[in-house]
């Protein structure tokens, strides 16, 4: 079956395959880049986690305690998630790592960046994530800057690479590029970018740049907007 990947707006993804539903950095309530609302998210089986700040997990407990989904995340945040949430099935993980979660594995990645949870306590190593399901490979790079292991996240064989282009907090679209040659993805969508101002960027600039120095098919959604791979 095919693989449906949504954004909406920010980190916010979704992928829907064989009647399940994955969601990443669950920001919905609190984004003006968001057109939807949890209702209308769900159900959701698994919720990943790429770090601690509130832009990426405001809304984590509320998704995951209305639909008793699975989270996976960093331990520090998992174990966070369980005493000061009551979120009932948080998965621990730790970079490198891999788990199985029956209708597809995720692997947790590294990622360049800093990492607090909303109320001040320590957020753990901030992550990116390979998912692999349905026969494919999503990489979700979190937010990160451009490091060179991309090339060996890349030698994994990866379908579609969402990237995050904002630049300030993150990489920006040049390095952006870079890490799609790094990666050599498939299709690459661009992430974490023009929900305020210090973050706006021209996706379709960044788009024709893939296309003009990469292998990758540039994709750039709308929020609400979704791509089938």
């Amino acid at each position: 079956m095919g693989i449906e990947l949504t954004w909406f707006g920010h980190a916010t993804w979704r992928v829907r395959s064989e009647g399940k539903t994955i969601l990443v950095d669950p920001f919905i309530a609190e984004n003006p880049a968001c057109r939807a609302t949890i209702d209308q998210l769900g159900p959701v089986d698994l919720i990943l986690i790429t770090h601690g700040h509130a832009d990426h997990v405001a809304d984590a407990a509320t998704v995951a305690n209305k639909y008793q989904s699975t989270v996976a995340c960093v331990y520090e945040i998992a174990t966070w998630l369980q005493s000061k949430h009551q979120v009932a099935n948080a998965v621990g993980m730790n970079l490198g790592g891999e788990k199985n979660f029956g209708f597809c594995k995720v692997k947790m990645t590294i990622a360049f960046h800093s990492s607090e949870l909303p109320d001040g306590s320590y957020g753990g190593n901030p992550a990116g994530f390979v998912v692999t399901i349905s026969g494919k490979r999503l990489y979700f790079a979190g937010d990160t800057a451009l490091f060179g292991d991309m090339q060996l996240i890349g030698k994994l064989g990866i379908d579609a690479a969402i990237l995050p282009i904002g630049d300030l907090f993150t990489m920006g679209p040049a390095d952006s590029v870079e890490a799609t040659k790094l990666i050599c993805p498939a299709v690459a969508l661009p992430s974490h970018y023009n929900t305020w101002p210090p973050i706006i960027q021209d996706a379709n600039a960044w788009g024709l740049l893939i296309r003009e120095q990469t292998r990758a098919k540039p994709v750039v959604l709308q929020s609400g907007e979704s791509y089938s791979l």
